[in-house]
């Protein structure tokens, strides 16, 4: 049982969280990956507060009919006009124990063209 995927990714996301860590000048951009849909949030750890989130559940991603990866590009791109409006400008990028390919690059990107720095 301790062999499947999902306790799989679970130890290295835990890995990764040792290490990556949002603070209030640099909040950590978290990413959760379902088979269905993507969402992500900017988070400062320091105080436990989600500063901004997107999903793509939101009306103006579901109204567009494109394939998951591009929708994710656009939770992406969102996410990074959220914070820019918030002043946030800098994350640290979390990608919760998923590779970093496909849906989850798809945000990352997203978010850099939309203006956030890694």
């Amino acid at each position: 049982m301790s062999n499947n995927k999902s306790s799989a990714r679970q130890k290295i996301r835990y890995r990764i969280r040792k290490k990556v860590t949002g603070v209030a000048g640099k909040p950590r951009l978290s990413v959760f990956r379902s088979n269905t849909e993507i969402y992500a949030q900017i988070i400062n750890d320091e105080s436990g507060v989600t500063i901004a989130a997107a999903s793509s559940k939101e009306k103006d991603i579901v109204a567009q009919k494109v394939t998951k990866t591009e929708k994710s590009k656009l939770v992406g791109s969102a996410l990074a006009k959220k914070a820019a409006a918030l002043g946030v400008t800098s994350v640290v990028f979390d990608r919760s124990g998923y590779i970093y390919h496909g849906r989850i690059k798809a945000v990352a990107e997203g978010a850099r063209e939309g203006g956030l720095q890694f």
